[in-house]
């Protein structure tokens, strides 16, 4: 969300021009993330990858989802099927909640996904299906941050899923390379 919306919304709620600048900063540091997300809730009828998912809603519609933080290694790329099947198995025709506050520029909803109460993209991270997508690090809470780049240490020093591997090659240079 940039400074504009939300500075106006905040001052369309009626609120003060000062202390619309001071939630905004707020919101902008990650310091009250979630409490201005969206939710969707529905059933998991896609999985694309091991970062992407399409979720059915109760009003019958589809809403592709990425999810947020993460970055998983690309369907041809070494370990992408592994992940792929790894979030499949987490969520695949199961009910799921998606907290949301973003779009990425493809249309879909950048968000963190709950099954069962769990952080599915933190696990993804935690398997070693995916990476800690540091680089987008700043739209995360500071506990999100703190706790997806443990969980991607962790992943390496146990050598799970991708650290396995001699030379992971993160999907964000595999797709420069591949252009």
């Amino acid at each position: 969300m940039s400074k504009l919306v939300i500075l106006f919304t905040l001052r369309m709620l009626g609120m003060p021009r000062w202390i619309a600048q001071i939630v905004m900063v707020l919101i902008l540091a990650g310091g009250l993330n979630h409490a201005w997300s969206a939710q969707i809730e529905g059933r998991v009828v896609g999985v694309s990858d091991g970062d992407t998912i399409t979720v059915l809603d109760a009003n019958k519609r589809t809403t592709k989802v990425r999810l947020r933080g993460i970055d998983a290694p690309e369907s041809k790329q070494a370990f992408g099927q592994v992940s792929k099947r790894s979030l499949s198995e987490l969520v695949y025709g199961k009910m799921v909640q998606v907290r949301y506050d973003a779009e990425d520029r493809y249309g879909r909803v950048l968000g963190v996904v709950l099954s069962g109460g769990s952080d599915v993209n933190l696990i993804q991270v935690n398997r070693g299906m995916a990476w800690h997508y540091k680089h987008y690090q700043r739209d995360q809470s500071a506990a999100e941050r703190r706790d997806y780049a443990r969980a991607e240490d962790d992943a390496r020093a146990a050598s799970r899923g991708l650290w396995g591997d001699q030379s992971p090659v993160a999907p964000w240079d595999f797709r420069r390379s591949s252009h």
